[in-house]
């Protein structure tokens, strides 16, 4: 009998780690050639880090990487290249002043005689590469101005004109129209008929039964399972990627749920998010759930003023918020304790007791002077109420921990004695002790009546501390799920819902 070729790529218990923080422990994928191979699991669940270690951009820690059955150890992505590894990401970074051809081409025109560039031969090869893949796109026009599908395309065109033999789609879909995805999806097909392994990474289901062979699903850096896409079911794979229990992590105590203090009605903005309506009532923990790049946090920073919108109307209290003014906002008792802490929520160079007081600070001005002692004065209380550990409050926001600087930001806010607060990933990178701390202090403050409206794209977080769950899929509200109701399934299956916003 004759023996079957080793896969095309074969990752098998890859590991990496950054510091203390663990990346990925057991990352396994098998793609074969022929095939299109699909990779799930929820966000975090270490998708983005085997796609770098595969692609050469990360290095791994332990685990074996082979291609065609030979071991490799990437330490460039030039060498994954070198080896027929190509990625085609969500958004392509092509140079946007150089013509289609010349962006295939970059590093490695052909020559004529003379050896000079043979523009002739190269527009020709890429002609070929397009009819090759059924699209039309003129090599002679500027990268400038082409949609992301097409902007796709031509990176698979240079994947082929290096001879890939591996591609993995990382989330290709996202910002396609209908149209878009089934001609995609046309390419794909074809690649594979040629016998190249193509990996798919995507949330959306439906996509993943319509195009691909073989679905391999990752939980919490862990390899799950591999199964065939024809033996399988979606249940049983967001059963699969969720599988977790809600404990003791999430300390949710129960509050008396008062008047509505939140109101949106109708927001929209155009190609982001659209018809968005919904209401936070004092005392409950509402949570905007979704996959990244559904509009979660787009939403939170239009109702902060942040960012425009383009229709609808924000109230607090009954009272209309004026649009793109986050000073309105601040005046009519919001805050918002953004996603990425170190960038948006704190000058790392000031001390914790500048940063806690810096948005009241033209409250504790005497006579136009803003002293030290004021900035402590106030800010002791609630580095005291949120147990920041520190030595001192004149010590540089840089010099602590990662949960302790989410804690200053949250006391920053909490100064402002807000009526809503609206908290985005308010455990993101840090510690398992510290997101219980972080968790029962949100609990206490519905507790005492505040508002939360929470963005979060951890499912146990959702499940363990919302009163309501609000999912978002692809700009719109599909879902709206209350504490008792919530379940994994239910939020991930409206999380992966195609609402037609992008047709």
């Amino acid at each position: 009998m004759a023996e079957h070729p080793p896969p095309a790529l074969e990752l098998r218990d890859a590991s990496k780690s950054f510091g203390p923080v663990v990346a990925l422990r057991r990352g396994t994928l098998v793609a074969r050639s022929g095939s299109i191979h699909a990779l799930v699991g929820e966000n975090g669940a270490g998708k983005s880090t085997i796609v770098k270690i595969i692609a050469g951009l990360y290095r791994r820690d332990s685990g074996d990487y082979l291609l065609d059955g030979q071991p490799v150890d990437f330490s460039s992505t030039s060498e994954a290249k070198a080896r027929g590894v190509a990625v085609i990401y969500q958004e392509p970074t092509l140079f946007p002043d150089l013509s289609v051809t010349e962006n295939i081409f970059m590093g490695r025109h052909l020559l004529g005689k003379g050896r000079r560039i043979d523009r002739a031969a190269m527009y020709a090869e890429v002609e070929r590469l397009f009819s090759g893949l059924g699209v039309h796109i003129d090599p002679r026009r500027p990268a400038l101005g082409l949609s992301i599908a097409d902007q796709q395309i031509v990176e698979i065109a240079k994947a082929i004109s290096l001879d890939a033999r591996v591609l993995i789609m990382d989330e290709p879909t996202a910002a396609l129209s209908g149209v878009e995805v089934e001609r995609l999806f046309t390419v794909a097909r074809a690649l594979r008929d040629e016998g190249r392994a193509l990996v798919f990474i995507s949330h959306r289901f439906d996509e993943v039964f319509a195009l691909c062979d073989t679905v391999t699903v990752m939980r919490d850096g862990d390899y799950v399972d591999t199964m065939a896409i024809d033996e399988t079911d979606p249940g049983e794979i967001v059963a699969l990627m969720v599988g977790r229990e809600v404990g003791d992590l999430f300390p949710k105590t129960p509050a008396d749920v008062g008047d509505p203090v939140l109101r949106v009605e109708g927001l929209t903005s155009a190609g982001t998010f659209h018809d968005i309506d919904f209401e936070v009532r004092a005392g409950e923990i509402v949570a905007l759930a979704g996959l990244v790049g559904a509009g979660r946090s787009e939403i939170a920073r239009a109702v902060f003023g942040i960012d425009r919108y383009d229709a609808g109307t924000v109230t607090i209290g009954g009272a209309p918020v004026t649009a793109g003014s986050p000073r309105a906002a601040i005046r009519a008792g919001m805050a918002l304790v953004p996603e990425d802490r170190r960038q948006q929520g704190l000058v790392t160079d000031s001390s914790i007791a500048r940063n806690i007081a810096s948005v009241i600070r033209r409250g504790l001005a005497r006579t136009g002077v803003l002293t030290s002692a004021a900035e402590a004065g106030a800010a002791g209380p609630w580095a005291s109420r949120l147990e920041v550990k520190t030595h001192a409050l004149d010590m540089p926001a840089a010099t602590m921990s990662g949960g302790n600087q989410q804690k200053v930001v949250i006391a920053k806010w909490l100064a402002t004695e807000p009526v809503l607060l609206v908290i985005d990933e308010p455990t993101r990178g840090i510690d398992v002790g510290t997101k219980a701390e972080v968790h029962r202090l949100l609990s206490e403050l519905a507790g005492q009546g505040l508002a939360i409206l929470m963005i979060s794209s951890e499912l146990p977080e959702v499940l363990g501390m919302a009163d309501r769950v609000l999912v978002v899929s692809e700009g719109r509200i599909t879902d709206e799920i209350s504490r008792a109701d919530a379940t994994a399934e239910r939020v991930m299956r409206a999380a992966t819902q195609s609402t037609g916003a992008h047709a």
